[in-house]
């Protein structure tokens, strides 16, 4: 990593708000990370990409910055989105629980410890449900102190995988009882986790239920770090995939030969499966039944790539990057 980019001690937030229908709005929180209410831009604060999906009615901003910048960005973007988008009224086929659902803070670098991130995102936990009255929040991962339990635990007990969760139900831990207007949010800090959707040429949700419960963790020959929904998109079935970056060297985690891509946060090696390596245990798994895959996408970018245009970004001093990667070439 560059001299620079070590001064700067960079993190990501991967913003999950419940909105991707109308895109002048999910621009309008993005932009409220980047510019404070007088327009004036924060300095060392970019936004890599906005993920709009319509379907889901679900994006995802990329927020970077350094540990001390980003709670400042996260929760001017919070404050905007929980103002404008109201869960009463909000409709899609990706579970969601709050109008933002999730802000994840992953660190970029050797330079950003786990107690770092931890501490960020009990802050902005507390800070959203402090400046938005009536927000709530869950903990997971680093922030859910003692116990750091991970996202997917963490919400299969809140009920987010529910079709209606019952908000009366729910003992958040940060603000109130959760409304029906903001819902809840989950705040937490892990490494990385990508997000690789691979679409099946099918509408037999049976079909992607079953690849999905075949390549999760937690399935004998699942993949490490992977957790899965298959839902209904476009007409056909999305295998959604959270993948986790799980502890371990690229020696340790390597499939027909090719190591698993690697980084590192406080000397301990971490690494991901590769969306290639997904797509293919998926298109296996549906070819079986005569089932072509369509496509993958990547929401947003792997850990490296993520730290690498940050790193392009904040150097050229660009802060709404999603317009301009399309003609930037690493």
């Amino acid at each position: 990593m560059s001299s620079a980019s070590l001064g700067r001690r960079l993190v990501a937030c991967l913003l999950n708000v419940s909105e991707a229908r109308r895109k002048d709005l999910v621009e309008t929180v993005a932009k409220a990370a980047l510019y404070n209410t007088e327009g004036v831009r924060r300095e060392g604060t970019t936004v890599l990409n906005i993920f709009n999906d319509h379907d889901y009615n679900r994006s995802v901003i990329t927020i970077v910055a350094s540990i001390d910048s980003i709670r400042e960005a996260v929760l001017s973007a919070c404050e905007k989105a929980c103002g404008l988008i109201d869960m009463q009224a909000h409709k899609g086929v990706h579970p969601c629980m709050g109008a933002v659902d999730l802000i994840p803070i992953y660190p970029l670098g050797e330079e950003v410890g786990v107690q770092d991130c931890a501490a960020e995102a009990q802050a902005v936990a507390l800070g959203l449900t402090e400046r938005v009255r009536g927000t709530s929040a869950f903990l997971f991962g680093w922030a859910d102190s003692p116990l750091q339990r991970g996202l997917a635990q963490r919400r299969k007990e809140m009920g987010w995988f529910k079709k209606t969760p019952d908000l009366q139900a729910i003992r958040s831990d940060v603000g109130p009882q959760p409304q029906r207007r903001f819902g809840l949010t989950g705040v937490g800090a892990s490494p990385y986790v990508m997000n690789c959707n691979v679409t099946i040429d099918t509408q037999d949700m049976s079909l992607g239920r079953s690849i999905a419960a075949a390549i999760r963790e937690s399935a004998p020959g699942g993949l490490a770090g992977v957790q899965v929904l298959a839902l209904p998109h476009e007409g056909a079935v999305e295998i959604a995939c959270n993948v986790e970056s799980v502890k371990g060297s690229a020696s340790s985690h390597q499939t027909a030969g090719e190591p698993w891509p690697c980084f590192s946060i406080g000397s301990q090696p971490y690494c991901h499966a590769p969306a290639s390596l997904i797509t293919a245990r998926v298109a296996e798994l549906a070819g079986r039944q005569g089932v072509a895959v369509k496509g993958t996408a990547l929401v947003g970018f792997t850990p490296r790539e993520c730290r690498g245009l940050a790193e392009l970004a904040l150097s050229q001093g660009i802060s709404e990057f999603w317009k301009e990667q399309r003609r930037i070439h690493m």
